[in-house]
């Protein structure tokens, strides 16, 4: 995944001190090496999933037929509060290790479910247990931006964790912008402006955030080359031109988007304007969290709209616009790129060494391996991850993670669904896999931390 799209067959990736030493065919290695046999597979960077909301992991599933509306009546109005920090810590814990385990080597934590400090070292501590590459974005549904952003304790953390930062964790904030022109959120884009920390935010989201927003951050300066506009799925053409010249870039959920009802997955406009994307799959309380998924998704709705506009005037379409190597890219080079992580996403000699082997000597799909961007775009999946090395060290290998306990994870977890099931109530609980619309007006804010309405979803509702 070099800026050429070189395709190597029968190579050797050498790996020396953490970084990739040399790419290429019939290499001399020092003698002693440890050589994992990759004939037949396909070796490629270590994915990177910009947008991942890993606290809530341990409901993995539950919400699997939730709308984009039913997780904001569950997470923000109702029962988001009753996550303790060793809920956020099992939940990170957990996702953490399935990333790895699905070859994502560098994942984005959008973690506002950080009630308190208690809950943000929680987060923290789990993913530095776990020898995978993570961002805590640091963010707080439970208070206006600009109220956490301003707390000394909050505040105390950022700068220390900030300072402590190396290759394999780092930190951002994470808020979102309503379009309230009174602009609250100003104060919040100071407070990363002066500890220096890059903004992720949910842009272009039906009913919670849209051109407003956009157009505040930029006409007050705020919008910068690091800035992630995740979903930005109901953008207009205005919004995305000051993405375009901003320099910012766009982490698509294809099937968040899809599903829950962001907007249709935007990647068709963001290519007609230049704009940079990336991948990442949102919360497992809906999908799993592993980029095949995403990539295959992403070309089927891309390619999906493309038809449909084409049959829509009579027309057919001969060949499509998006390819199987450009969403490889966007899960690798991609969101590197967004990371500013010019380090990652590639295999060349003195990028770091995170490095993915799929191989599946078990299964026929494995086999013929004829177009390797197609291969890993349409046919792999996360059983075919055969070897993850991060910065050098192998995390798992052989189909099997390295060092995870997953018999003692499997029992944190248990304890805080047990936690969580309890305080609801069964009822509640067994309800909250459909819940019901409250008497609030959840449709035009779901943001409680303030009385701005959009209205943009008055009439829908």
């Amino acid at each position: 995944m070099d800026a050429a799209h070189t395709v190597l067959p029968q190579a050797d990736v050498l790996v020396v001190d953490g970084r990739v030493a040399a790419v290429g065919q019939r290499l001399d290695v020092p003698e002693g090496t440890f050589e994992v046999n990759a004939t037949g597979g396909v070796v490629m960077p270590g994915m990177i999933d910009t947008h991942r909301h890993m606290w809530q992991t341990v409901m993995r599933g539950y919400g699997a037929d939730w709308t984009l509306t039913q997780y904001f009546v569950w997470y923000y109005l109702e029962h988001g509060k009753a996550f303790r920090p060793e809920d956020v810590h099992a939940g990170n814990l957990l996702s953490a290790w399935e990333s790895l385990e699905a070859g994502v080597t560098t994942t984005v934590d959008w973690s506002h479910g950080l009630q308190s400090v208690d809950h943000a070292e929680a987060a923290a501590d789990a993913l530095q247990s776990v020898p995978g590459r993570f961002v805590l974005a640091y963010g707080n549904i439970q208070a206006g931006p600009w109220e956490w952003t301003a707390d000394p304790d909050v505040r105390a953390f950022l700068q220390r964790r900030r300072d402590a930062a190396d290759d394999l964790f780092r930190v951002q904030l994470a808020f979102d912008v309503t379009g309230d022109p009174a602009f609250p959120e100003r104060a919040a884009f100071e407070a990363a402006r002066d500890l220096g920390l890059p903004v992720s935010t949910h842009a272009g989201v039906w009913g919670a955030t849209n051109d407003d927003g956009i157009r505040l951050m930029h006409d007050n300066g705020f919008m910068t080359p690091e800035t992630v506009y995740v979903h930005a799925a109901t953008l207009s053409d205005d919004s995305y031109h000051r993405i375009a010249a901003t320099g910012g870039s766009v982490s698509v959920s294809t099937e968040s988007e899809q599903s829950a009802g962001q907007g249709y997955p935007p990647t068709w406009a963001l290519r007609r304007f230049g704009i940079p994307v990336s991948l990442s799959m949102d919360t497992s309380v809906w999908w799993s969290g592993d980029l095949f998924s995403a990539m295959r998704t992403t070309l089927g709705a891309d390619r999906s709209r493309e038809h449909h506009e084409a049959h829509a005037v009579g027309d057919t379409v001969t060949h499509v616009h998006l390819r199987a190597e450009q969403v490889v890219e966007w899960a690798t080079r991609g969101g590197a790129a967004a990371l500013g992580r010019d380090d990652l996403g590639s295999l060349e000699p003195g990028k770091q060494a995170d490095v993915v082997l799929l191989r599946n000597d078990a299964s026929p799909v494995s086999f013929p391996l004829l177009n390797p961007y197609g291969h890993v775009a349409f046919q792999a999946q996360r059983g075919d991850v055969h070897t993850v090395l991060v910065a050098g060290r192998v995390v798992k290998h052989e189909g099997r993670l390295v060092g995870a306990d997953l018999g003692a994870l499997r029992r944190q977890v248990d304890a805080s669904v047990e936690h969580l099931r309890g305080t609801l109530g069964e009822e509640a609980w067994t309800a909250g896999m459909n819940p019901d619309l409250p008497g609030t007006e959840v449709l035009d804010n779901p943001y409680q931390y303030t009385e701005f309405k959009t209205g943009s979803t008055h009439e829908a509702r």
